[in-house]
């Protein structure tokens, strides 16, 4: 078993629980000194895609799931990790037990671009799932995106 913060879509425990079955949720916390931001417009099929970059002011709320490695091959189908749309990198995330070292995927693409309106209620829908603070996903719900029909 290896620890997986989950910081888009994937912070979903019923989402997790059908990608990973055999991976439970372990708990949450944050990544500080990052940021979410969104990354690789032209790669989407629907605007950018969530990432993370390093910003020492800023934090990412997570959920670590203690995933098998049955589960990491099909996570990283999901994530497509193995065109190296994501690559795997290893983190710190401050949980209320304290530090855990895990792993994350972060996008290889520039930064930039807008994710569309639905993909960003899908990332806050996740959060709110995760019991992310209200203020944590009321940010997410206000963040710019791409207007329909583009």
């Amino acid at each position: 078993m290896t620890l997986y913060a989950a910081y888009g879509s994937n912070l979903d425990p019923a989402r997790m629980g059908l990608r990973c079955p055999h991976s439970p949720l372990q708990t949450t916390g944050w990544l500080t000194g990052w940021r979410l931001t969104f990354g690789g417009e032209d790669l989407g099929w629907d605007g950018a895609l969530s990432t993370i970059v390093e910003d020492p002011i800023d934090q990412v709320f997570v959920a670590v799931y203690d995933v098998t490695r049955e589960d990491e091959s099909s996570l990283d189908g999901w994530e497509s990790a193995e065109t190296g749309l994501y690559r795997k990198t290893k983190v710190r995330v401050s949980t209320m037990s304290g530090e855990l070292l895990v792993w994350t995927y972060v996008l290889d693409a520039y930064e930039g671009g807008l994710p569309s309106a639905s993909y960003l209620g899908v990332l806050a829908d996740a959060a709110e799932a995760a019991d992310a603070p209200a203020d944590y996903v009321a940010a997410l719900r206000r963040r710019p995106c791409r207007s329909t029909g583009l």
